[in-house]
C-alpha cells in the first residue's frame, strides 16, 4: 500500500493527479467491499423473509453519511446524494436476487 501525500506537499499537478488517481482506486476498492456487505445483507434477509427496502434503514445509512460529511467538512448535500444513489444500487441488487422485482 502506498503512502499518503497530503495536499499541500505536492509539488506538481502530476503529483496532485497521481494522488488523486491513487485515492479514487481507494475509492472502488472499499465500494466494492461494500458490495460485499450488501451479498451477505441478501441472504440475512432471504432467511429472515425482509424486503430489499427497509426505509428506516434507508434514511439511516443516509443521515450517517451526511452527518460523516459535515464532519470532515464536506458538502451534505453532495454526500446525501451520491449515497441515494448507492443506496438505490444496492437495494435494485438486493430486490433481483430476493424476487421482488
Amino acid at each position: 500500500m502506498s503512502t499518503e501525500t497530503p495536499p499541500e506537499d505536492c509539488s506538481s499537478m502530476e503529483a496532485l493527479r497521481a494522488e488523486i488517481d491513487r485515492l479514487d482506486i481507494e475509492l472502488v476498492q472499499r465500494l466494492a467491499a461494500r458490495a460485499g456487505y450488501i451479498d451477505r445483507a441478501i441472504q440475512l434477509k432471504q432467511q429472515n423473509g425482509w424486503p430489499a427496502r427497509i426505509p428506516e434503514r434507508v434514511e439511516e445509512v443516509v443521515m450517517n453519511a451526511r452527518a460523516a460529511a459535515q464532519r470532515e467538512g464536506l458538502d451534505p448535500d453532495l454526500i446525501e446524494s451520491l449515497w441515494r444513489q448507492l443506496v438505490d444500487w444496492s437495494i435494485a441488487r438486493e430486490a433481483r436476487v430476493i424476487r421482488e422485482e
